[in-house]
């Protein structure tokens, strides 16, 4: 990612406040949450040494196009992505993508599509520095028993997002 300015846009959507930011190369945060006062002050924090994002109202698509699809995951996302992350990390990100709508992996599923099946814990702390909810979907990734595991943005979300999904 370069070191140019962040532009970002704010909404609100069923599963609460979002932000949508963006580099010159793509969306790097999307970031939900309660408040937007919490969500800018994530957002300013997740780029050190770069002038304070700014909001930008002529996201207004790139805000719309992503609404529609939290509000129905199966509508088409297309929006090009610049993801800061670790090789591992994005490796990770990368296997979460190519999980389907409405199914789900376990952590030691995609450390094993990876070639490193001990690597779930790893996995799962790749799954929380996401810094693009939804669109790299951690939340489709649970325990091996099942259960809904963490989630950065909250287990009623992660549960609304499966549920949402699983509704097809």
């Amino acid at each position: 990612m370069s070191t140019s300015s962040i532009r970002y846009i704010s909404g609100t959507s069923s599963l609460g406040v979002l932000v949508l930011a963006f580099s010159t190369e793509g969306l790097c945060a999307l970031l939900l949450g309660d408040d937007l006062i919490t969500l800018e002050r994530d957002l300013a924090q997740r780029f050190p040494g770069r002038p304070v994002p700014q909001r930008d109202e002529g996201l207004m698509p790139a805000l719309e196009q992503t609404l529609r699809h939290l509000e129905d995951p199966h509508t088409a996302l297309d929006l090009p992505l610049d993801l800061t992350g670790s090789a591992f990390q994005q490796r990770v990100w990368n296997a979460l993508r190519q999980i389907p709508v409405g199914e789900t992996a376990s952590y030691r599923d995609i450390a094993q599509s990876l070639g490193q099946p001990s690597a779930f814990r790893a996995v799962a702390n790749a799954c929380g520095a996401n810094p693009v909810a939804v669109i790299v979907p951690c939340h489709r990734v649970l325990r091996q028993d099942g259960s809904l595991g963490g989630y950065r943005w909250g287990l009623e979300r992660k549960r609304q997002l499966l549920d949402r999904e699983a509704q097809r």
